[in-house]
């Protein structure tokens, strides 16, 4: 099995990233090269991050409300630069029916706050990637 290339990113304004460095860690911990963007990252930002950093996989944390506008914009950034084959799942703060807005709009998985890693670490590992 390939070793992914993770990215995880803080996007927007939000300025709590502990759930983001959790998880940053224990996917690490569980094999996967994991690439933390830091706080404040735009879609620009992302998008330019995990096609510099060569990733298999985008996953964005956002806690501010500002889930819709960020997610959509990576997803037609990423087509626009041709890298629609890197899935992008997040968490966070998000609603259900946005969540169920963000997947249909083809964002691959939403998790919401109380999450077990374990959970998110055996999606990763069964992604076909």
């Amino acid at each position: 099995m390939k070793n992914l290339r993770i990215l995880i990113a803080k996007g927007g304004l939000d300025g709590h990233d502990r759930g983001a460095k959790v998880v940053a860690r224990a996917l690490r911990d569980a094999g996967f090269e994991v690439i933390y963007t830091g706080l404040h990252q735009s879609a620009e930002m992302i998008v330019n991050a995990a096609i510099q950093e060569d990733v298999d996989l985008i996953g964005i944390s956002i806690l501010s409300g500002a889930h819709i506008p960020i997610f959509t914009r990576v997803l037609e950034l990423l087509d626009e630069q041709g890298r629609d084959d890197i899935p992008v799942f997040g968490g966070g703060i998000i609603p259900v029916k946005d969540a169920e807005k963000l997947e249909s709009i083809g964002v691959v998985k939403i998790y919401g706050p109380g999450t077990p890693t374990t959970e998110i670490v055996e999606w990763v590992r069964e992604l076909k990637i």
